[in-house]
């Protein structure tokens, strides 16, 4: 029997609002309301504290993970349907019912979901990540740069010498559309020049 399921229980699980339950676990505001209101860790740690938002990166990316490795699991590693669950648990993410269809960027939920693809590309979008933001301060810069990249990593690292299958090239490019598009407004205030940096301590 075909595992549809799997897209549900990927969704369901990339819908589950760690920020927003740590935050108010922390007797912090609602973050959707406070800060940049976006339910993921950076604005979590601005508004709840920083525990609140280590533990929001870790499980949003546990959750995106967790989708994949289980759509692997249970279909005995079939590429398709770990991709498929990887956009279903980003999507999830974005848009979680819970939430009015109003969720986060998808940045922690989506490195999660190549962790189990694609290790290599997810590292080489970290990496690319850290050194963004130690070089120009701008978490939102970061995560926009990686997320354009991450497609040439998965094309790249994925089979090195060869094409991936045109269905994963497909999905990651959408994965990488959605992140780009859910920070519209970070882009707009990088231009203008009115985005927050990061403020590093000594």
């Amino acid at each position: 029997m075909t595992p549809y399921w799997l897209i549900g229980v990927a969704y369901l699980l990339g819908s589950i609002p760690f920020g927003l339950l740590f935050a108010k676990a922390r007797g912090g505001p609602d973050v959707r309301s406070t800060g940049s209101g976006n339910i993921g860790a950076a604005n979590v740690a601005r508004t709840s504290g920083v525990l609140a938002g280590a533990l929001t990166l870790v499980f949003d990316v546990g959750k995106g993970y967790l989708s994949v490795w289980l759509a692997g699991r249970v279909t005995s590693g079939s590429p398709r349907w770990m991709i498929a669950a990887a956009v279903a648990a980003v999507m999830g993410h974005m848009f979680p019912v819970w939430l009015g269809f109003r969720g986060g960027k998808g940045v922690a939920t989506g490195l999660g979901v190549f962790i189990p693809i694609c290790w290599e590309a997810a590292g080489a979008a970290l990496v690319l990540w850290v050194l963004v933001v130690l070089f120009r301060r701008y978490s939102s810069l970061g995560s926009i740069i990686a997320a354009g990249a991450l497609p040439l990593f998965v094309y790249l690292l994925y089979a090195p010498g060869h094409s991936p299958p045109l269905y994963l090239t497909v999905s990651t490019v959408l994965i990488s559309i959605l992140v780009l598009w859910k920070h519209r407004s970070n882009i707009e205030r990088l231009v203008q020049g009115t985005e927050n940096p990061i403020k590093f301590r000594r």
